[in-house]
């Protein structure tokens, strides 16, 4: 019982970092991201290297998006990579889906350069390269990072109208609102499904079964959805 209480007693530490997080977010003042948006000037060149595995190792989801996506094809969906949990029994917990890629490295709905659904593509890829979330940077120090990708693709210093530039920070914060607060539904819904079931986050297990997983073997994930947990079986050419 002791291991257990241990285990959620991480799990409770998660909770209370996003919910502070989210706090900040809140807080973080929208004219400072602005100013950043605008003074960064960054233009689409329709290159598609963002839709590419090279460039971003996958595309999270929020439920509206699964929702969205399962209806256009199912199949284009995969547990998000970097599972959070692992119990005794070797079976892996995520917060939620990503896109697939495809066996070339591109996104499942590229196609000729160009994105498939397009006008149904998911809020991640809608707000890109835009983001507004706290990182450890290379240096090691934790602070706000508000775009992805500089001077690896696009045009930077266009001149962009302050109503466009306003509506992206809003967008981009409300995108990272919602990742947040499914992150912490997932991390409640985790401490409650232990403690109820009697499971454990081992690293040990997770460390020995990521190892076979590389090694070609098959995994479990149950994956946030909704409010429930949702059982996929998982290789390593899913990702």
């Amino acid at each position: 019982m002791q291991v257990i209480e241990i285990a959620n007693d991480r799990i409770y530490d998660r909770i209370e970092d996003l919910k502070a997080e989210l706090s900040e977010l809140i807080d973080y003042p929208e004219e400072r991201f602005i100013e950043i948006i605008k003074d960064v000037g960054f233009e689409c060149d329709l290159c598609g290297k963002c839709c590419t595995r090279e460039f971003n190792d996958h595309a999270f989801l929020l439920d509206a998006d699964v929702d969205r996506i399962k209806m256009i094809d199912p199949d284009a969906l995969v547990p998000a990579p970097y599972y959070e949990y692992c119990d005794q029994h070797g079976r892996f917990y995520v917060s939620g889906y990503a896109l697939r890629f495809k066996a070339d490295g591109s996104c499942y709905f590229l196609e000729n350069g160009r994105c498939r659904i397009y006008d149904e593509r998911p809020a991640i890829c809608r707000i890109y390269p835009y983001m507004l979330h706290r990182e450890e940077g290379e240096d090691g120090k934790v602070d706000w990072r508000q775009i992805s990708g500089l001077n690896e693709h696009g045009f930077y210093n266009a001149d962009i109208e302050d109503e466009v530039c306003r509506k992206m920070a809003v967008e981009t914060k409300e995108y990272e609102a919602a990742f947040l607060n499914q992150e912490i539904r997932f991390s409640e819904l985790i401490q409650e499904h232990f403690e109820k079931n009697g499971l454990k986050h081992v690293k040990g297990v997770y460390d020995r079964r990521i190892r076979q997983f590389k090694g070609g073997a098959e995994i479990e994930v149950f994956v946030f959805h909704n409010g429930a947990l949702e059982k996929n079986t998982v290789t390593k050419t899913d990702h």
